[in-house]
């Protein structure tokens, strides 16, 4: 526990020389598809469970390593894997711990968003390829950070906006950015998931088994209270990135991606709220934003955990407004056409022409577009497409690439810096700042508790 962030790089390197080790392993994979690829999967009492369902069924993979701050969910697990895959994983609660493993070459990422960047960025000092959960960051800041540990060592890592993955998904982006249905202007992500009201607990004493000061790693120390912990965190600002980072970051993607922006946008102005709710909880229930980029093309998130109605039809999706209607991702993606229909006026003479008055508030027809089609090709889950670039070292290959995942992630981070400051901002996509504004620039990296610190140089 009290080992520092260089002293663990320190003796990372000493033990397995994280350059050799690197283009060790990367020979390796190009020598032989058929290697095992030992994996440790870290945080798994929630999304983390499907990580090791996944990888324990592959061919050529092994879920060497279970690691969690909270023992006790050890036993199940362990037991779990074994049934799948027909071997014991070993354990272990310190993922730096973990990380000198020689025989370890990936770690798979679902622990709460304060700990993604550090875990991913120690990862790839320490040689391991890496698959980490959406959002891939807490701050904006962090995200920059793991693209460059990902570049200098050399490491696959993958985000997990798994809807990437969907051959159907890939299709409709696919037409989408071909403009097979005219030129999208406006994409729209919405988010209409509900979640209980957590209530309001009081501190408590730290369970047996359960790693209290590990689990807070970068954020601030708190007394222990059952809220803050499993699933809890994402109603606290020291850990959560809000619904808008947890759900909103899927529909955000294939927005940002739909859209083909590579680049940030150069205003944000996300405004919301805590309604209804007397609770615990310090993050908003209700956040709607607008980003606004260079060439005008405007991208919009509305996302609530209360009640609500659905929004064309569902409750998360995606929206692309072009100029000959729109494209949803409701129905499993179809395109509609719209046509503006002027309006009976038997006030006019007959033969009368049109005029401005009688074109107002037209009638609009909806029909059915053109059917978009599905790309060619068998579908390839997101973990194993991570597996198979671990494999041949083409992180071009994978799904979603940690610099996508920071592109997406980001206006997660963008909108709840707006939220926060309560007015709209102007950004500066190639420095990553908000020029001129302190209140806003001290949102895009957190104060860390040593020694769970994200390093200026990784």
């Amino acid at each position: 526990m009290t080992t520092s962030r260089r002293d663990f790089v320190k003796k990372a390197t000493l033990s397995t020389g994280l350059a050799a080790v690197s283009r060790v392993q990367a020979a390796q994979a190009q020598a032989s598809a058929s290697n095992t690829v030992n994996i440790g999967v870290v945080g798994f009492r929630g999304r983390g469970r499907s990580h090791y369902q996944a990888f324990a069924r592959m061919p050529g993979v092994r879920v060497a390593y279970l690691c969690d701050v909270d023992e006790r969910l050890f036993p199940d697990a362990v037991a779990e894997v074994e049934k799948i895959g027909g071997y014991r994983p070993q354990t272990e609660h310190d993922i730096r711990r973990l990380l000198e493993r020689n025989d370890l070459d990936a770690i798979s990422v679902a622990t709460p968003d304060h700990w993604h960047a550090l875990m991913t960025i120690w990862a790839c000092q320490a040689g391991k390829d890496v698959y980490v959960e959406k959002p891939c960051s807490y701050t904006l800041w962090e995200g920059r950070k793991m693209v460059e540990a990902a570049r200098k060592y050399n490491r696959i890592v993958q985000v997990g906006l798994n809807r990437r993955s969907e051959s159907r998904t890939r299709s409709a982006i696919d037409f989408v950015r071909k403009g097979s249905f005219g030129r999208a202007y406006r994409g729209k992500a919405i988010v209409y998931r509900g979640r209980v009201n957590v209530g309001k607990v009081q501190e408590a004493s730290i369970p047996q088994g359960v790693h209290w000061d590990l689990y807070l790693g970068p954020a601030a120390y708190r007394p222990f209270t059952l809220n803050r912990f499993h699933y809890g965190w994402h109603f606290f600002w020291d850990t959560s990135t809000t619904e808008v980072g947890n759900n909103g970051v899927h529909a955000l993607d294939l927005v940002r991606w739909g859209l083909n922006k590579n680049v940030h946008p150069v205003r944000i102005h996300c405004t919301g709220g805590q309604f209804v709710e007397d609770s615990d909880s310090e993050v908003p229930n209700v956040q709607v934003g607008t980003f606004e980029y260079a060439d005008g093309t405007l991208v919009e998130v509305d996302a609530t955990t209360l009640y609500s109605p659905t929004f064309g039809g569902t409750r998360m999706g995606e929206f692309f407004y072009t100029d000959q209607g729109y494209i949803s991702s409701v129905n499993n993606w179809t395109a509609t056409k719209g046509q503006f229909t002027p309006r009976n006026r038997p006030d006019l003479p007959s033969g009368v022409s049109l005029r401005a008055e009688n074109l107002s508030f037209p009638g609009i027809e909806y029909v059915a577009g053109p059917e978009i089609p599905t790309l060619a090709g068998e579908e390839v889950s997101h973990f194993q497409n991570f597996i198979d670039c671990v494999r041949s070292r083409r992180r071009e290959d994978l799904y979603c690439e940690i610099e996508e995942g920071h592109l997406s992630t980001s206006l997660c981070h963008l909108a709840n810096v707006s939220f926060r400051t309560r007015r709209k901002l102007v950004f500066d996509p190639q420095t990553e700042t908000f020029p001129g504004d302190q209140e806003a620039n001290r949102f895009l990296r957190r104060e860390y508790r040593e020694p769970f610190v994200v390093p200026d140089q990784v």
